[in-house]
């Protein structure tokens, strides 16, 4: 019998570490996951074990592997998507994480940070697309070389490696035992130079951080060695390694400038694919960040990013604090049995705003009430509130990357309510594409980028031709009625922010007397 040739893909997240292998015709199978601890031991501090990370993520793998050889597949290619943002500092001799890596949502050093954003945000903002932020990376491994000893020896006696999880899992993975790393996961670091392909070494030496124990720079689709039989089981080239965002755009099929796409999960992250030069306008507003989508091939495909923070975990928020409704289901089905929300009005800002302009101190807001309001008027408001979020969101991409966007492809675990995609389409007004399979678009991705230079696909759109719409939802709004809501929407956001300046105000104003 001859075996079905696939490529095992692992998706290593924040939350759990996922394992399956991608056929020729785009069907994910033999899937396993493992849940995966985050700490929190004090405000401000996240972290996880790397090393407990590595043997998770080892263990789904061979589950997947065993399952392959049950189905009589034949694995040709390892890829790997990750988290991106979150470090991890090692011993080479010993292979042990040293300390708990630092997760992407650590705030630790927001202070000192803070001091550094007047002399260095302008420069980063033009050249990484990104300001100086609330974490680094780098300052947290300077501070580790400063002042823990085990790290600074480690340092001393040149077996200390430092990187991102990309870089920890391809050490471990690849018979070279190199200390790797690739752009959409160097991007999100925040030193790497967008159009340059390189670290903006100055930055990193503000930091304190020692330019030659960063992670060589390699592309996203790319030759990685072969993985260790010792540590897999299998031995097969490694051929891509992307950031699990990015790879879940390529998995959804969002390769063509004017693509977007908005992953729902705790929060709602459009990213816009700009194409191969950066976009015109990188840096000029702060909450749209400038990404590298993927580079392959010598080239970079770039991309703006997005986000409304609290969107799911604002329907978490009515059905468990508030108790308005059971659960997300029912918001959709009842919002899908009205029209509109009738002059109701609900902002999603639960953690504050970053667009139309990053202001933490707003508040979510629900307004527009009266006695004729209905509870089926209150679920639409809340759709559209996401919805109009969402569409604020493209409007930033649209504006800081000079591109207009065609298409938003969506997945994730809102992308299934049809009452939200369909006003979603009528405030954007464009179509709406939803994938089948969209919870598994990064594992599909990694694949394509891996499999997509002759071994599985001629090319990363051949691989795309494998993925199936689920379902499309096109505008009905005609333009007048689309921007009347829309202005509405931005009125209510504009009464949140000039609340919000008015305390400020009185707040400086009762400090000064």
């Amino acid at each position: 019998m001859t075996k079905t040739r696939v490529i095992l893909a692992i998706d290593e997240g924040t939350s759990g570490t996922r394992a399956a292998t991608v056929a020729a015709d785009g069907h994910v199978s033999c899937l396993e996951y493992l849940p995966l601890q985050v700490e929190s031991p004090q405000p401000g501090v996240v972290e996880q074990d790397a090393n407990a990370i590595l043997e998770k993520t080892i263990e789904v793998c061979l589950r997947s592997i065993a399952q392959a050889r049950l189905k009589g597949q034949e694995i040709v290619a390892l890829a790997i998507a990750t988290q991106r943002a979150t470090a991890v500092l090692w011993d080479t001799q010993s292979g042990r994480a040293i300390v708990p890596a630092m997760v992407w949502q650590d705030t630790r050093y927001v202070d000192e940070l803070a001091m550094l954003a007047p002399q260095w945000d302008a420069p980063l903002l033009s050249r990484v697309g990104r300001p100086v932020g609330v974490r680094s990376l780098y300052l947290w491994a300077a501070r580790h070389l400063r002042d823990t000893s085990e790290v600074a020896q480690a340092w001393r006696d040149g077996r200390l490696a430092f990187g991102t999880i990309d870089s920890w899992l391809l050490w471990h993975f690849s018979h070279r035992r190199e200390c790797v790393t690739t752009p959409t996961n160097a991007t999100s670091a925040g030193a790497y130079v967008l159009a340059e392909h390189c670290y903006y070494e100055e930055w990193v030496e503000a930091l304190g951080f020692p330019v030659a124990l960063l992670p060589a720079l390699r592309q996203d689709a790319d030759d990685f060695g072969r993985t260790r039989a010792e540590v897999l089981g299998i031995d097969v080239p490694i051929l891509a390694c992307a950031g699990d965002q990015h790879a879940g755009a390529v998995g959804l099929g969002c390769l063509d400038r004017g693509q977007a796409m908005c992953v729902h999960g705790t929060g709602s992250f459009v990213d816009l694919i700009a194409g191969c030069e950066p976009p015109a306008n990188s840096g000029r507003l702060a909450g749209s960040l400038t990404m590298t989508a993927r580079r392959q091939d010598g080239t970079s495909h770039f991309a703006v990013e997005t986000f409304v923070a609290t969107t799911g975990s604002a329907l978490n928020w009515v059905c468990d604090k508030l108790k308005w409704f059971k659960d997300a289901r029912e918001i959709s089905a009842l919002a899908a049995t009205a029209t509109s929300s009738r002059g109701v009005t609900f902002v999603p800002a639960l953690t504050g705003l970053r667009v139309p302009r990053m202001e933490a101190g707003a508040r979510a807001s629900l307004t527009g009430v009266s006695m004729a309001t209905t509870q089926a008027d209150i679920a639409y408001a809340i759709l559209e509130g996401i919805a109009h979020s969402v569409a604020s969101c493209i409007e930033a991409d649209e504006e800081a990357s000079g591109v207009r966007v065609s298409e938003l492809v969506v997945g994730g675990g809102l992308a299934g309510s049809d009452a939200l995609l369909r006003i979603q389409a009528d405030l954007i007004g464009i179509p709406i594409r939803r994938m089948q399979e969209a919870d598994r678009a990064s594992l599909r991705g990694a694949a394509f980028l891996a499999g997509s230079s002759g071994l599985l696909w001629d090319s990363l759109r051949h691989a795309r031709d494998t993925t199936v719409t689920e379902a499309v939802f096109e505008p009905t709004l005609d333009a007048a009625q689309r921007t009347r809501r829309r202005a509405l929407w931005h009125a209510r956001v504009q009464a949140e922010l000039a609340h919000v300046d008015q305390f400020k105000q009185d707040r400086q104003e009762a400090l000064q007397t």
